[in-house]
């Protein structure tokens, strides 16, 4: 990542002097390849593991590794430089692609990209997953072979249409040899090239070997934006039609030669132990071969399955609870509170906001405290790993939004050479960031020391939701002073809550503050003329790691909160009171303007007989796209919730497919209206309260409300589109209850408030 913000849009391939590197060669067995590096990799080094103290450090019980494996494949192919295009001499193309395919659609708007440019249909492109390699795949924006952080399009923009430029041009240049014309007079078009003036045609398969053997062109155009074919195209989803009919495999479907299966369960409390089971009475259940141990964790192994399951719960392993056996929720938001209280590392100064704010009467000021809870990420595939150890080698057939890191992670859990692990990267049953994570791996592989064949480890939902990695808690302080007009003279916000990156990524965290943490609070949109941002960093004893949106999700939510509690303080429009303070950031105040006119924004809404109902509006600026969003809410006359309608507006540069844009947004919206209105995970006694979709709701289609989505035409470079609809939502719609009610939600979920509001303005 380097000395930049991971999730600067602006840092990245658009520059000359970071294009990608391409090469030229020919393939084994004849045909065209192109190796290319993606530019910008700064190399800082990620380590999901590192976590002073906890039990994530602990080195792996020593067992015996297995002396045999029936299930050893062989390596995959090693490219001799970075990610690569194949052409064979049938006209196949082969994309060997660096990211991972977990719903976000990037197995269709990457190869679109190299289409685009190569002039072939991207319905014909073949992808191959690459394996893990950091020198080879690493992410532009992200400094290694990561898929997050909505950068998937934003790193792949400008390097893979060169690639697919240059391409097609190595094949024209081909083909003006073979019929000794100039260049200027072809055509390429669908696979082929076209002399028009002689209607001759060569397809690409019957060009590849000539091209093989001309030196790479530089600087080669790329298309001019009013020529794309593909690009601002709607293309339909590449991948849907193997998801439906049930060819694609995700990590859980991996099926390995003498594989069996075992259901895992680790201790409830962080720091715990093992204090008993029945292991006879597990190895008496039909189909269990084996039972293994961990210090803080068992699995039971069994030819499938249910055998496995039924055998863990005739196991019935008890807890020792170790240090954190009494943490609750209240003891751990009372630690936040106090610690809130304390100055913060600084995160941005300008002006002098502590001196006006203290100068500023009390009629004048606002203030406000606001509480995000720790969430789960709830992937609908929940953690896997299949894994064939022996004393050689390591394999891994897994789902994995980290390749590399998984690799290591399995390497130094197994006591081998990085080089001696394969991962064979599946697609993602949704990663939200916790496939970022590779505890799950080094599990798995810890408990494979113990047996002597294949093993796929698969934790039940209730493992999963109470042994995730947490979105992390926050508690923020936050205050502004009015000036004359009710707008804000000075601002002051201070956040506390762990620090991801501390562990994930330590470089990046510079005198005390964590970037993301800070991430959508340091870089407001709204020209306020002193502003003060601090970042108190927390840890509390439960492991926390990204989310989907990462810091944006609970800064834009308190930002945009505020400003809404600003805008009533001064008796003031929420649209208008924006567009005050938007004068120098015309993309948003355009998407703001959209938005609300789309929404109908002061018009009058029906409601029902007992019904409530207001609008509520939030803008933000991240993942380098800008967007508006509009929430229209009914509350009925007992304080439950309904979200009838959401209007998005978003200008995310250059759109590749806006189908994807569309269902990425209407993915983080419904993602996002589920986390605000219900879900938070509590602790009582260490555990975990929530264990399955009945206490951690997610959202159901009846519940689902009507979504629009606009989107602004725009020809600058792409911005993230897949965490923005879920960072956006929740200030939409606490900001639309709040109209309808009149009560204002600084806590999340808005859960039962609303509800309690009701019934105290019964009574």
């Amino acid at each position: 990542m380097g000395a930049f913000d991971y999730r600067d849009a602006a840092a990245g391939a658009a520059n000359p002097s970071r294009r990608a590197f391409i090469r030229a060669g020919a393939a084994a067995g004849g045909g065209l390849v192109l190796a290319f590096t993606l530019p910008g990799c700064a190399g800082i080094p990620l380590d999901p593991l590192r976590s002073p103290g906890s039990e994530r450090d602990r080195k792996p019980p020593e067992s015996a590794v297995g002396q045999a494996s029936t299930a050893v494949s062989q390596d995959p192919p090693r490219l001799d430089a970075g990610g690569f295009v194949r052409i064979d001499r049938q006209g196949q193309v082969t994309f060997i692609v660096h990211k991972v395919e977990m719903g976000q659609g990037t197995f269709t708007s990457i190869p679109m990209l190299l289409a685009e440019e190569l002039e072939v249909d991207p319905a014909t492109v073949r992808l191959e997953q690459a394996p893990a390699d950091n020198k080879l795949y690493a992410d532009p924006l992200l400094g290694g072979q990561v898929t997050g952080g909505s950068t998937s399009i934003r790193g792949a923009w400008e390097p893979l249409r060169r690639v697919g430029a240059t391409a097609r041009v190595m094949l024209v240049q081909a083909a003006a040899q073979a019929w000794n014309v100039d260049a200027r007079e072809l055509r390429a078009a669908n696979g082929a090239v076209t002399h028009a003036a002689t209607g001759r045609t060569l397809h690409y398969g019957e060009l590849v070997d000539a091209a093989a053997k001309l030196p790479v062109p530089k600087d080669v155009a790329l298309k001019d934006p009013k020529d794309f074919k593909l690009i601002g195209k709607p293309v339909k989803r590449l991948d849907s039609a193997d998801k439906v009919n049930g060819r694609a495999l995700f990590g859980i479907d991996a099926k390995v030669p003498g594989m069996r299966v075992a259901t895992v369960a680790a201790s409830p409390v962080v720091g715990g132990s093992i204090a008993g089971m029945n292991e006879q009475r597990a190895l008496a259940v039909p189909g269990v071969r084996q039972v293994l141990r961990l210090n803080n964790a068992v699995a039971v192994v069994g030819d499938h399955y249910w055998a496995a399951k039924q055998g863990l719960a005739a196991l019935a392993p008890t807890w020792s609870g170790g240090p954190n056996s009494a943490v609750s929720t209240a003891g751990i938001v009372a630690d936040m509170e106090a610690a809130s209280r304390q100055d913060g590392a600084v995160a941005r100064s300008d002006g002098d906001a502590l001196e006006v704010l203290a100068g500023t009467p009390a009629s004048r000021g606002v203030s406000a405290q606001y509480h995000m809870p720790f969430l789960a990420h709830a992937t609908m595939e929940p953690m896997n790993c299949t894994v064939s150890l022996t004393r050689e080698r390591c394999e891994l057939w897994v789902g994995t939004q980290v390749p590399v890191l998984a690799q290591s992670a399995a390497a130094k859990a197994a006591g081998l050479a990085d080089d001696k692990v394969v991962v064979h990267n599946h697609y993602l049953g949704g990663g939200f960031g916790r496939r970022l994570e590779v505890d799950f791996i080094v599990q798995a592989v810890s408990f494979a020391r113990q047996v002597n064949h294949p093993v796929k480890f698969v934790w039940s939902r209730e493992e999963d939701i109470q042994h995730d990695m947490y979105r992390p808690f926050y508690v923020d302080r936050i205050a502004a002073a009015l000036d004359d007009q009710g707008l804000p003279a000075a601002w002051l916000h201070r956040i506390t809550g762990s620090s991801i990156m501390s562990r994930f990524a330590p470089p990046l965290v510079k005198n005390g503050v964590d970037p993301d943490a800070v991430e959508g609070a340091r870089d407001i949109p709204y020209a306020i003329p002193a502003v003060r941002v601090e970042y108190v960093r927390h840890e509390p004893p439960i492991p926390t790691a990204f989310w989907r949106g990462v810091g944006p999700t609970h800064n834009i939510w308190v930002v945009e909160s505020f400003i809404d509690e600003l805008a009533a303080a001064a008796k003031q429009d929420p649209v208008r009171y924006r567009m005050a303070l938007l004068g120098k950031e015309p993309r948003l105040m355009a998407v703001l303007k959209l938005a609300t006119e789309k929404a109908g924004w002061g018009q009058p809404l029906r409601a029902a007989a007992g019904e409530r109902v207001g609008r509520g509006v939030s803008v933000q600026y991240a993942f380098g796209s800008y967007m508006a969003m509009v929430v229209e809410a009914a509350v009925d006359a007992q304080g439950g919730v309904r979200v009838r309608r959401v209007v998005c507006a978003v200008d995310c540069g250059q759109v590749v497919n806006p189908d994807t844009v569309q269902a990425q947004l209407e993915s983080g919206i419904v993602f996002g209206l589920g986390a605000a209105l219900w879900n938070e995970v509590t602790l009582e006694q260490g555990r975990v309260q929530q264990s399955n979709f009945g206490d951690y709701r997610v959202m159901r289609m009846n519940e689902a409300p009507r979504i629009e989505t606009h989107i602004l035409p725009s020809s600058d470079k792409p911005g993230g589109i897949g965490e923005p609809g879920t960072s956006a939502i929740a200030p939409a719609l606490t900001n639309a209850l709040f109209a309808a009610t009149g009560v204002r939600i600084r806590r999340l979920p808005v859960g039962e408030q609303l509800k309690v509001a009701s019934a105290a303005r019964a009574t």
